[in-house]
């Protein structure tokens, strides 16, 4: 699998570090509530097809980007900067 740095360019997957579905990036506030955390750490849709996950270049340039991926047939469609991401 090939995932195109928004910074490096196109890299083999190996060079990335997976940080898992992009809703991670979605934290609640910390006076939220016990139902919204409990949501946010347990509750997870695991769908077939396209996803957006948070993927970080670790071996190059150290950025966090929100892949969109196919999780049947592992097609990158496109990968942008995280917002926020500390690089």
């Amino acid at each position: 699998m090939r995932i195109t740095c928004p910074i490096c360019g196109e890299r083999d997957r190996r060079e990335f570090y997976y940080g898992g579905n992009a809703v991670l990036a979605d934290r609640p506030a910390r006076d939220a509530g016990e139902a919204a955390w409990d949501a946010y750490i347990h509750l997870r849709d695991n769908p077939a097809g396209t996803s957006r996950e948070l993927w970080q270049h670790e071996v190059g340039c150290g950025a966090w980007m929100v892949v969109e991926r196919d999780t049947v047939t592992h097609a990158v469609h496109g990968a942008t900067l995280a917002p926020g991401a500390a690089r």
